[in-house]
């Protein structure tokens, strides 16, 4: 649809509104723990990517939304919640595609060692659920962490 009175091109705008929607519904139950609205936000099949790092406990393929949930959890599991920080510095959204760029920290449980880097995320929406989720994170940084002093 096109709004002939100020060129816009509506229907892009009111996908990108619902775009941003879902990913601000997805950053607030990220931060709640809940795994449940995560499960929900989540489309039954995800392409998920996320640099593998068979050194990192939560990290590893998945495909379903409740796998993808279920990598929060996870992630909680193994580090230490209260030293878990991260930022948003900019939030893109073009259509049904969102990007997050921000910086993440942390600290391994099993190891006491901390982990630092930026972080892109981009997210597509379709029909009100996440359908894409790329990762691009330090993972060099995620892996050193949870290795084992020598």
């Amino acid at each position: 649809m096109f709004d002939k009175s100020s060129g816009a091109n509506l229907s892009s705008e009111v996908s990108a509104e619902a775009t941003r929607a879902v990913v601000q519904d997805f950053l607030a139950a990220r931060l709640a723990g809940d795994t449940q609205r995560l499960v929900e936000i989540f489309a039954d099949e995800v392409d998920w990517m996320l640099a593998e790092n068979p050194g990192v406990p939560w990290i590893r393929p998945r495909r379903t939304g409740v796998e993808c949930a279920a990598q929060f959890s996870e992630l909680m599991e193994y580090t230490v919640p209260e030293d878990a920080r991260a930022s948003v510095d900019a939030f893109l959204v073009d259509g049904a595609d969102a990007v997050l760029m921000g910086q993440v920290s942390g600290t391994v449980r099993a190891t006491g060692k901390a982990f630092a880097g930026p972080f892109a995320l981009r997210l597509t929406v379709e029909d009100g659920r996440i359908v894409r989720h790329h990762l691009y994170e330090n993972s060099l940084s995620i892996a050193e962490a949870c290795a084992p002093d020598q």
